[in-house]
């Protein structure tokens, strides 16, 4: 077994790059960056669109935000410095990558549970140092854990059948045992969105089981699963 390994349980949970690597031996591997990048991915995905996630760099200036997409369709360029690059660290793994967020939570559990028996999640979280709303990128910092990808990978996990490594099981009592859109507002992501003018893309985050969409990640660019 390798540092941290989750071994031996169907249901794992690791954050960030670290985490890709990690449950690299996972059958499916299910991306979680609820503000904002899978969130706006549900939303072009479920408008029968596709999204390209794009690496991102310093240089790649504001990312979109979920209210410009809502009503988005055709092929989407997102870049995002958590959720974006994790789907290109997944794809190496070979696994089945899947992007989820609140919305679609139950939808993406269903599909991977029918994809393969063991299941990684990879809440994306925060960096240190990064403002994409203010003043600019700028280069990554240490990750920081944060409320809404913590419950948004609980919601993946409360819909799925499976033992449950303690990591994973503790996401999904979380998500069943919290108001989870009140703790989504309030939490120090959600009340720097709103307090920066983007309160409608939190209240599109907080949605729950709203999206039957499964973006999957085919030839680099996230598709609707539910629908292949």
């Amino acid at each position: 077994m390798g540092v941290f390994s989750q071994e031996g349980y169907q249901l794992r949970l690791e954050w960030g790059p670290e985490g890709v690597n990690v449950l690299q031996g996972c059958d499916v591997l299910i991306v979680v960056d609820v503000l904002s990048f899978t969130t706006s991915v549900d939303l072009v995905v479920g408008n029968g669109g596709q999204v390209r996630p794009s690496r991102w760099k310093p240089t790649s200036g504001k990312t979109l935000r979920p209210a410009s997409l809502a009503e988005a369709t055709g092929l989407v360029e997102l870049p995002s410095p958590n959720g974006s690059n994790l789907c290109f660290l997944a794809a190496e793994t070979g696994a089945h990558v899947l992007a989820a967020c609140l919305r679609n939570a139950e939808a993406v559990a269903k599909r991977a549970a029918e994809l393969g028996e063991t299941i990684g999640l990879i809440p994306g979280g925060e960096r240190w140092g990064l403002d994409i709303l203010n003043s600019g990128p700028r280069e990554f910092g240490p990750l920081r854990p944060c409320v809404e990808d913590y419950l948004g990978a609980g919601a993946v996990l409360a819909a799925l059948p499976g033992t449950a490594s303690p990591e994973a099981a503790l996401a999904a009592t979380a998500f069943r045992s919290t108001d989870v859109a009140a703790a989504v507002r309030d939490c120090g992501s959600g009340r720097e969105l709103v307090e920066n003018g983007h309160a409608a893309d939190v209240e599109l985050a907080v949605q729950i089981g709203v999206s039957a969409a499964v973006p999957t990640l085919v030839d680099g660019v996230l598709v609707d699963g539910a629908l292949r």
